[in-house]
């Protein structure tokens, strides 16, 4: 026990030196046995039964590593369910950096954390502390008023006194006209109440009042081919809760097109494509989201342009792409800690405007060309066993597709068949080894960026069929439908996408 400081304190204190029983007040015979366990093994048994009771008694205790343990297990537990009761027991200072990640978890999962027990047991003013954040993440607004009703009924005559109080953080300016007039202006608790009606009555007369809560993820597009077929080394940001692209200044970046981009540990990384010669290039730069600055990292092994770009585990994989005179099998992967590139497996086909992602620690790759004709083929790697694996191939050859993991699935996007620019979309089920044909885009794209932003999957720019086009359309799986979202500012092809979240400044890549 001497490595803790209270048992040290007690013990060399003592004015009787041979006194063999103390009382150590207000810590059950069970958590003494567990850290008496934990001073003489250094491991003890956390359980999510034990966890809160062990993690108060070590902290009475001042035993530090302890705590610490306990503080990474209730992290791990966080859930939707869970999480409010994490926030509130470790308000007071007890364990203030885990306090920090469960009310974040509370933020950033509101709509499901909404419907828990635990929400419905908030005071009024834990729940005001909640929906006042800028940052808290609701795909909709009316998210925010209904969780508000819901808590307001579970306990209504207590509570109603509270309406006014709580209705003033919803976001008018964020809901459409029809919700707003067919469900808060119509709602008891506005109606009958003089303060809410004043509320509302302002903040739907005058929607310019009140701001877009921040996005949980910020859709980035980068460099590309303007219309007049010239670089650009354009960067602009997507907020999709605002539905508005911001141009990002930045210190000088040679343009880059046909390039892979990845967010990875808080930087965003160019892989490869055409530099401003229009020469192949392997070199690898990396963008600070702080500084705005771009440094260059260790180049890759082969000279990639047209190439595939996928995260996994922690690297940045390139594959595929063309040097300058042959189209390649050959992959690789970054690890930033070492700054270094290292080959892996080389792929079945030659893949050249190729798409890929990552899905359930394994990378897809999808069409592309390999110089003779435009792919229909598609191949998964397996970076346990260093071996790709071919997989059914795709309804349509595709080249210049889009590529992108979302809701568990695989989807592939335009493209060029040979013949025609492609506005189709399909969905792979790695569980069945088949694909399905979803609703197609609006319209055709060719060497456009993809991403998954808050549970919609985005396409950006491209070309379609006749010109380079700065639309944006997004695609919601439940509904199976696409929708049209704010034009980029440049209309470009060949740029490349990443997505940003869990950024401390992301209010700097937001409107203000």
């Amino acid at each position: 026990m001497s490595s803790c400081s209270y048992f040290r304190a007690l013990f060399t204190r003592s004015s009787e030196a041979d006194k063999k029983v103390y009382s150590i007040p207000d810590i059950s015979s069970d958590m003494m046995e567990l850290i008496i366990e934990f001073a003489y093994t250094g491991s003890v048994n956390v359980t999510e039964s034990n966890a809160r009771r062990l993690f108060m008694a070590a902290d009475s205790l001042d035993i530090v590593e302890l705590v610490q343990i306990c503080c990474n297990f209730f992290e791990k537990l966080l859930c939707p369910h869970n999480c409010i009761g994490i926030w509130q027991f470790t308000k007071n200072d007890l364990a203030p950096e885990l306090h920090l990640k469960a009310f974040h978890y509370v933020l950033s999962h509101f709509e499901e954390v909404a419907f828990s027990e635990e929400f419905l047991q908030l005071s009024a003013q834990d729940v005001s502390d909640i929906i006042s954040q800028d940052n808290l993440t609701v795909r909709q607004e009316a998210a925010v008023f209904e969780a508000i009703i819901r808590w307001i009924t579970h306990e209504p005559q207590e509570r109603e006194r509270y309406a006014a109080f709580l209705l003033s953080e919803v976001r008018l300016s964020m809901m459409h006209t029809e919700y707003i007039q067919s469900h808060v202006l119509s709602n008891k608790l506005v109606t009958d109440n003089l303060k809410c009606q004043a509320i509302q009555v302002i903040g739907y007369k005058d929607r310019i009042l009140g701001r877009p809560r921040l996005p949980s993820a910020i859709l980035l597009a980068i460099g590309g081919l303007k219309s007049s077929m010239a670089l650009t080394n354009v960067i602009e940001a997507f907020d999709v809760r605002a539905n508005h692209w911001m141009n990002i200044p930045h210190l000088s970046e040679p343009p880059r097109s046909f390039h892979g981009a990845a967010y990875l540990g808080g930087y965003v990384y160019c892989v490869g494509g055409f530099d401003q010669v229009l020469m192949v290039t392997n070199t690898v730069l990396r963008f600070d989201l702080s500084t705005r600055t771009w440094q260059e990292v260790a180049s890759m092994n082969y000279r990639r342009t047209c190439v595939s770009v996928t995260v996994l585990n922690g690297c940045i994989y390139a594959m595929g792409g063309c040097d300058g005179h042959t189209r390649l099998s050959s992959a690789e992967f970054y690890q930033p800690e070492t700054n270094q590139w290292l080959e892996i497996a080389p792929m079945h086909e030659q893949r050249s405007h190729a798409s890929c992602t990552a899905l359930n620690g394994k990378i897809y790759i999808c069409g592309g060309s390999d110089w003779i004709q435009h792919l229909q083929t598609a191949e998964c790697y397996n970076p346990e066993t260093n071996q790709w694996t071919l997989i059914s191939p795709m309804s349509s050859r595709r080249s210049g597709v889009g590529v992108i993991a979302y809701d568990n699935h695989v989807y592939a996007v335009g493209g060029f068949d040979g013949t025609a620019y492609l506005q189709t979309a399909e969905v792979y089920n790695p569980h069945t080894n088949t694909w399905r044909n979803v609703s197609s885009m609006k319209t055709p794209r060719h060497n456009f960026g993809i991403e998954v932003v808050e549970g919609r999957l985005f396409v950006v720019g491209g070309f379609n069929g006749i010109t380079t086009t700065s639309s944006v359309d997004y695609y919601d799986s439940e509904t199976n439908e696409w929708s049209q979202a704010c034009n980029m500012g440049v209309g470009r092809i060949a740029l490349s996408c990443c997505v940003l979240s869990g950024l401390p400044n992301m209010a700097d890549y937001t409107i203000p």
